[in-house]
């Protein structure tokens, strides 16, 4: 599954943001096969052309992908050069360099895009319970404020990630939610003495607590067989001993 997208950033530049599941890639076995996951145990030579094929399909004439060393925090990094090489621990990216992509890998977490059609700078975001919780979307935002964007401006697409009915969680993992906010009760149902989460809605709410508006999301449960997209859940109950990751980036062009 290759969800890719441009729009208009500026008179001068366009946007390119796309959302790449499971298909269309060489890797075998459990990571079949278009697993873009550098730290999982695939062979690294696959990750390699998975990686060139997203490039192409995103028809761009640079060589790299940047990436970070996700760490399910809050913090980002902004690339001021395209040509640096390092993969800085953080769960945010953010540029405003062209022909520079700048994507996360995902397997159940929320993947993010963010840009202002009014400026030319762009982030993408991994937003797993952590991130979430400890405010990567916010930190991000205010980032993007900080250098000249109007809040009600920022657009914001949300990728595939895993769903409600999908987030099994347990009671020390609804304590901390309510710990910050006793109102976030209502991100969590209760089914046979079950908990389960919903990521996508506290993600949203978190964001127009922030004033941004304009909120998409492609609503595909991750964790499904139905859908195409790796899962660590999915891969956890299968008794797998590891798992693929989908790439979701953005760029400007």
């Amino acid at each position: 599954m290759k969800l890719i997208k441009t729009k208009k950033l500026s008179p001068q530049r366009s946007v390119t943001y796309g959302f790449f599941g499971s298909k269309g890639g060489v890797s075998k076995g459990i990571y079949k096969s278009l697993n873009c996951g550098v730290g999982s145990n695939d062979k690294k030579n696959n990750i390699k052309k998975n990686l060139s094929i997203v490039l192409k399909k995103l028809k761009s004439n640079t060589k790299k992908i940047h990436l970070p060393k996700q760490i399910h925090s809050n913090k980002f990094y902004f690339i001021k050069n395209k040509s640096i090489k390092n993969r800085f621990k953080c769960d945010a990216l953010i540029t405003k360099q062209i022909n520079t992509p700048i994507g996360v890998l995902t397997a159940d977490c929320a993947p993010i895009v963010l840009f202002d059609p009014n400026k030319e700078i762009i982030s993408v975001i991994h937003a797993g319970w952590r991130g979430a919780l400890s405010g990567i979307v916010r930190n991000v935002t205010n980032f993007f404020i900080k250098e000249g964007s109007k809040v009600e401006s920022l657009e914001i697409i949300i990728g595939p990630c895993i769903s409600q009915n999908s987030y099994e969680v347990k009671g020390d993992f609804l304590k901390k939610f309510l710990k910050k906010d006793k109102k976030n009760k209502i991100f969590f149902k209760s089914k046979n003495k079950k908990y389960f989460f919903n990521l996508k809605q506290y993600i949203i709410l978190e964001m127009k607590k922030l004033g941004i508006k304009k909120i998409k999301l492609i609503n595909k449960d991750t964790f499904s067989g139905v859908n195409t997209y790796f899962s660590a859940r999915r891969s956890l109950k299968k008794k797998e001993n590891d798992y693929g990751r989908n790439l979701s980036l953005i760029m400007i062009n």
